[in-house]
């Protein structure tokens, strides 16, 4: 350890959101890590279990996207009716630390709903369910469901239980499962 102390970042959202026309579930995140900000996509971290977890409720195997690229992964979300998104368009920020977020500024999530079929939205962890309350609970009709966090540090959910609990999103979709 250097010893040497992180400081604030103040950092905009570096990659669009996913949807189409047809999009039926919006999935919103807080703000992307230091490794999706680096590999500018979504839950890039190799531990976080979000790319296994939408495969298996889908019907499909857990690694079907284990070598994907980021044009395979907008391809299964778009397919499967999925958006992806996350709450926060800015922030001062340390590192990765959701607990370190402030002075946010909320990202535009009406624009991906006038422009879509989305009637579930599901929030990715305690700390996005809280900031979409803070943000949008009066703007935005469509309650949401906060869905247990797919990161690596929540390891009171095994993937067991974390697919049981997100397969509410599967069955929103208006996509046929095998």
């Amino acid at each position: 350890m250097s010893g040497k102390k992180e400081e604030y970042e103040h950092i905009r959202h570096c990659f669009e959101p996913v949807y189409d026309e047809n999009s039926r579930v919006l999935i919103l995140g807080s703000f992307p890590s230091v490794k999706s900000r680096s590999q500018g996509f979504y839950y890039g971290h190799p531990q976080n279990r979000f790319w296994k977890v939408l495969p298996v409720i889908m019907g499909y195997d857990i690694d079907y996207l284990k070598n994907a690229d980021i044009r395979d992964k907008i391809s299964f979300l778009i397919k499967n009716n999925i958006a992806v998104w996350d709450v926060i368009e800015s922030c001062d920020i340390i590192g990765s630390s959701d607990s370190s977020i402030k002075n946010v500024i909320p990202a535009d999530i009406e624009c991906i709903i006038k422009q879509s079929k989305i009637n579930t939205i599901v929030t990715n962890g305690k700390l996005a369910g809280t900031l979409y309350d803070k943000y949008f609970g009066e703007k935005i009709k469509i309650k949401h469901m906060t869905l247990p966090s797919t990161s690596p540090a929540n390891a009171a959910y095994n993937m067991e239980k974390l697919t049981e609990r997100w397969s509410v999103v599967s069955q929103r979709t208006g996509m046929k499962q095998d």
